[in-house]
């Protein structure tokens, strides 16, 4: 029976894939190191570059094999700035970026740009997030945040630990089963998660913030007890400078804002005084967006850029994308199926999709039916980068989370 030649596909993602693959054919060292960035395909999204700058990249690209696509107006040479989609190998961005650092037009920065971006897409090695006296190490195996609501009005468990033994209870229960977070929070983030439903979309904060001193007279008795009882690194839920520096001063290791310090900027020089990780998610009001994964991105760098310049440490940021917020139900599945892209950013992702609208709309299923559905999406999640995922069901999404890796690991 002649078979042919057994043609197939090799799914290469990064260098780290590619050095094996060419290895495992019989070339020498010398050309495993000159072809792995050949076998490595990549396409870059670059906005607004001025008319001048996009014809010489373009030409740069196609001199080297690779590609570059422009508006037809940028063309004709009718339009003062495009878009620009680069299409290439590793190898020809290295050779095209050479080159750009020589030009004008601001290319010279972009070429910076762009070995950063393909730099982050890169498998990274595991490194040590300091979390005060405690430490996370990330990029070994997914990690697990486990969700301490304290509030009585959350959309899946609001109420059932109101009281303190009931939450320290709760929390003693996720490190057991396997949670290497707690994150706890003390007001609902529904009413931002749906203002169109809860709040009026039309004002620029269509809600009414909780106040500090109930959102502390909910979290701090808890949180003094955990600290207490539990060896793992406890994160806390707000968005507000002042409940953040009581709990800090408490002895909380991380902070997690789901509005990334775009509601209130001194939160991000709190957590730089104290050197505490911080979590910045994607939120916004209303869901109209001319580039979905585009403005998340800016969004997500705008946060990165306040932390930064507050003094918080760079390998102290993690980011989420926002799962829930200031999305359709199309958009938020966009995001899942494109998660990947966010590595572009060169930082921990995490994913937080627990019991969330977006699997009880696909699935017509109530929050306590929905762990299922979470699973699909944290197994894909960590097959796209996520580092961290944010869960109700710890058992079980440890479960889903160590046979992912496994898998990925393989």
């Amino acid at each position: 029976m002649d078979l042919g030649h057994n043609v197939r596909v090799v799914e290469i993602n990064d260098c780290s894939e590619a050095r094996p693959a060419i290895k495992e054919v019989g070339a020498d060292a010398t050309g495993i190191k000159w072809m792995a960035p050949k076998a490595v395909h990549r396409v870059l999204k670059v906005e607004g570059l001025p008319l001048r700058a996009a014809v010489i990249l373009k030409q740069e690209m196609l001199s080297r094999g690779g590609e570059a696509a422009i508006s037809r107006e940028a063309g004709g040479l009718r339009a003062e700035r495009t878009d620009v989609l680069l299409m290439g190998t590793l190898r020809q961005y290295e050779e095209v970026c050479k080159k750009l650092r020589m030009q004008p037009f601001g290319l010279s920065g972009l070429a910076g740009e762009i070995k950063t971006v393909l730099d982050n897409l890169e498998r990274r090695k595991p490194f040590t997030l300091r979390c005060r006296d405690l430490s996370l190490t990330i990029g070994e195996r997914t990690l697990v945040m486990g969700i301490l609501n304290v509030t009585p009005d959350s959309f899946s468990d609001g109420g059932k630990f109101i009281d303190v033994e009931a939450a320290v209870s709760h929390a003693r229960q996720m490190v057991e089963d396997g949670a290497d977070i707690i994150d706890l929070g003390g007001e609902s983030t529904r009413v931002q998660a749906n203002p169109v439903f809860y709040g009026d979309p039309s004002r620029p904060w269509s809600w009414e913030p909780l106040p500090v001193e109930e959102e502390l007279r909910r979290i701090m008795p808890v949180l003094e007890r955990l600290l207490e009882e539990i060896r793992v690194p406890i994160s806390i839920d707000t968005y507000k400078a002042e409940t953040a520096k009581a709990a800090l001063q408490a002895g909380a290791h991380m902070i997690n804002d789901v509005w990334g310090f775009q509601y209130d900027p001194r939160l991000a020089e709190v957590a730089a005084e104290y050197d505490v990780p911080v979590i910045l998610m994607h939120n916004r009001q209303g869901t109209e967006y001319r580039d979905l994964m585009g403005e998340i991105m800016a969004f997500l760098r705008r946060s990165i850029k306040i932390a930064e310049d507050a003094g918080v440490r760079p390998e102290q940021i993690i980011i989420d994308p926002g799962i829930g917020f200031g999305k359709t139900l199309e958009q938020n599945l966009e995001v899942l199926r494109r998660l990947r892209e966010f590595r572009s950013l060169g930082k921990p992702i995490l994913l937080g999709t627990s019991r969330k609208s977006v699997i009880g709309r696909t699935l017509n299923l109530p929050p306590d039916q929905r762990v299922e559905g979470t699973a699909a999406t944290v197994a894909l999640g960590i097959a796209c980068g996520a580092d961290i995922v944010r869960v109700h069901d710890v058992k079980e999404m440890v479960r889903v989370a160590r046979m992912t890796d496994a898998i990925l690991n393989s």
